[in-house]
């Protein structure tokens, strides 16, 4: 590809934005990928200008941990992430995932540049092959393998995890016997660990009492919240505690949260009539029934599709009712909207935004928004960030309910389905909401105001 100034590209940018072009047009014209030119754009709605600067920062390993819980956390792809956090390219980002998926966190580690050094080795020259000193060190190299093992394999089944504490230990308790150096590497901790974790041996473990409570609160709401909602938890309960050290404590628990897949998209063509985008990514309400947002989800189960079709109210982000079915007919949408109509008030006019799936560009379902005095609302055509939230909620549901749980039957889904959504309203903290759920912030602002 091409290298472009920084002019060129803030002038492609500013074409798409002040202009009526479309992205592929001016991707074409100036003969670089639509995806590069979607980045460009985003990084620029983010940072300005600013954001076309080079820069040749090293990323520190935490660093790029903290991008990526980011993007887990709150369900952004990794396109929109790169662009927030700005990355030189979304492939950056997808380089470190990949990263860390196949060869763990360690592996980001900044190689050093340069040739390797040519320095010659010094030190004893192994055993020949066959003889009899390499028989005796090969036997020495397994019974210690095996003994390290039965020690490790003990702790494993007493406490379900193992840290690396835990792993200099037992290479503390076999120092004896065997050479450290080899201990170390059979553990696969550095040496700096091992003489640290020694050091405070018999110092009582100041993080005791809050390492209990991270594993509780991880265990009750069964894998589902990451640091920092487990950090907005602890403050719930009485104990302030910097996300950072609980994203360290669950890094050493073996703590990791869910991670998401994708959705179901049900844009068939302009089959009705497509209303405008009122919304405008304007997500905040002041007031509950000021503004709906809706779409329809893919499951797919025991063979077969499942299809849910939730409402959330802006207000608090609470799913005020949802339907689910084998296909994804009309009636799965019309049945939706009668039971949200039972939760309006007098006076009650809401906006209802969808994308532009065709259950949305259907006569009824028009008519019957127009009967109770509901503005419908749609998004841009292939814009998902225009419904941003309803997408959010889909990658929680989805990574905290169905790829969490096992299912017996499409009965049992759909009781587990009702319990969970029961949960997210009513139990399930975020941080938007001052550390509340959905329902104890609605009935907060009740209170207040």
């Amino acid at each position: 590809m091409a290298k472009f100034k920084n002019e060129e590209k803030i002038n492609a940018v500013l074409r798409y934005i002040n202009g009526n072009e479309s992205l592929l047009g001016i991707a074409n014209h100036i003969g670089v990928h639509k995806r590069v030119l979607q980045y460009w754009v985003r990084k620029y709605q983010y940072h300005g200008e600013k954001a076309f600067l080079k820069s040749y920062t090293n990323y520190p390993v935490q660093y790029k941990l903290d991008v990526l819980d980011y993007m887990n956390e709150h369900g952004t792809s990794i396109l929109e992430t790169a662009a927030i956090f700005n990355l030189p390219s979304d492939s950056t980002l997808w380089n470190w995932q990949h990263v860390v998926q196949t060869q763990g966190a360690d592996a980001l580690k900044t190689k050093k540049k340069g040739r390797p050094s040519m320095k010659k080795k010094t030190g004893k020259q192994a055993p020949a092959i066959g003889s009899i000193e390499a028989l005796q060190a090969e036997n020495e190299r397994l019974r210690m393998e095996n003994e390290y093992f039965k020690k490790v394999e003990c702790l494993s089944s007493k406490q379900g995890t193992i840290t690396k504490q835990d792993k200099a230990q037992v290479v503390y308790d076999l120092r004896h016997k065997y050479p450290v150096k080899a201990l170390l590497r059979l553990a696969g901790i550095p040496r700096s660990t091992y003489y640290y974790c020694v050091k405070h041996f018999d110092r009582p473990d100041r993080d005791a009492d809050i390492k209990k409570m991270v594993q509780l609160i991880f265990k009750e709401h069964q894998g589902r919240y990451g640091y920092r909602r487990i950090r907005d938890e602890l403050k719930n309960r009485g104990r302030k505690v910097n996300h950072k050290k609980v994203q360290r404590i669950m890094k050493a628990l073996g703590l990791k949260c869910m991670i998401r897949k994708k959705k179901y998209r049900s844009y068939k063509g302009t089959i009705g009539k497509v209303a405008p985008n009122i919304l405008a990514r304007n997500f905040k309400a002041e007031k509950p029934n000021e503004k709906w947002v809706t779409d329809m989800t893919e499951f797919k189960l025991f063979g077969q599709k499942l299809y849910v079709s939730p409402v959330l109210d802006l207000f608090n982000g609470e799913i005020i009712t949802y339907t689910i079915g084998l296909r994804p007919v009309y009636s799965l949408v019309s049945v939706m909207l009668d039971q949200a109509f039972k939760h309006l008030k007098d006076g009650d006019k809401p906006i209802m935004h969808s994308d532009q799936g065709w259950h949305y560009q259907m006569k009824h379902y028009r008519q019957a928004l127009k009967e109770r005095g509901i503005t419908q609302s749609m998004s841009r055509k292939g814009n998902c960030y225009d419904n941003a939230v309803i997408e959010n909620f889909f990658g929680i549901l989805k990574s905290e309910f169905l790829y969490l749980k096992e299912f017996e039957t499409i009965e049992h889904l759909k009781q587990e389905l009702e319990r969970y959504i029961d949960y997210y309203n009513q139990k399930r903290i975020k941080a938007k909401l001052k550390g509340m759920s959905p329902v104890q912030y609605r009935t907060h602002a009740s209170k207040t105001a």
